[in-house]
């Protein structure tokens, strides 16, 4: 598969911005009409909590919370939606199941809410799946991302807060992380055409009679080599002894025409 693999398409744009606004809309429903939908995260080893595998990603505590979380959301999804279009829904769904259940086997008894699973099940999964395919734009973006939120990695170790509580669900990153390294493995990407390869690249390639290499020494010094002027080849031609006699016929009828 070649590079046309990676195109533009309206999903690109609608799905992120669609999830965000569905994360904006529960938000304020639970502000406004104080639904309480906390408890609807997931509470670890309870059947009730089950709910929260599904719902907990929806729901947030505050207005930073959710502003955190979304712009994150909005620039792993249209990564994921532009260089992995085939993967991304199934990602995004069994990413967020996997995570939830692994949440809900490790975690501590509280609830835990928020995007920030799915955030890190993205942030494994390009990661990831970028170095194992080898493509240079696909390890481009996995250096990218990790440039951009390498620091999330901390996160998925218990951090105490300024009051010195572990109100962080680190547990939830650490299981997002874990799920989109397994994502990345079991979902396989097409693969691409190999890039052509330079004369130097090939196995058999010899640099002692390569013309251009001939022009360092093995220091890698440059070495002004002497010009060899090519002389033009003498063009000779056939030539022999024997004679050659040539005869002359001469017309002796002499006719004289009448002048008008």
């Amino acid at each position: 598969m070649s590079d046309k693999h990676f195109k533009f398409t309206n999903a690109l744009i609608t799905a992120p911005l669609l999830f965000v606004v569905v994360l904006w809309l529960v938000f304020w429903l639970d502000f406004r009409f104080d639904f309480k939908f906390v408890q609807n995260g997931i509470y670890p080893r309870s059947f009730s909590g089950l709910q929260g595998v599904i719902f907990s990603p929806f729901i947030h505590a505050d207005l930073e919370h959710l502003y955190n979380n979304s712009i994150p959301i909005l620039v792993l999804l249209a990564a994921l939606q532009f260089f992995y279009p085939k993967q991304s829904l199934a990602v995004i769904v069994y990413g967020i199941l996997l995570s939830g259940m692994i949440t809900w086997i490790i975690g501590r008894e509280n609830y835990h809410i928020g995007a920030s699973g799915l955030i890190y099940v993205l942030f494994s999964f390009i990661f990831f799946k970028g170095i194992q395919t080898k493509h240079i734009r696909l390890v481009a973006l996995s250096l990218a991302v990790i440039v951009v939120y390498g620091g999330l990695v901390w996160y998925i170790f218990p951090t105490p807060d300024v009051r010195g509580e572990k109100s962080i669900s680190w547990e939830g990153h650490l299981a997002g992380l874990l799920t989109g390294f397994i994502l990345s493995i079991i979902y396989k990407t097409p693969e691409f055409k190999k890039v052509a390869k330079y004369e130097w690249e090939m196995p058999d390639y010899d640099p002692i009679n390569d013309k251009f290499m001939q022009r360092f020494d093995d220091s890698g010094n440059f070495v002004n080599l002497p010009v060899v002027v090519e002389e033009e080849p003498v063009i000779s031609y056939f030539s022999t002894d024997l004679s050659v006699n040539y005869i002359i016929v001469v017309n002796e009828k002499n006719e004289s025409k009448p002048e008008s």
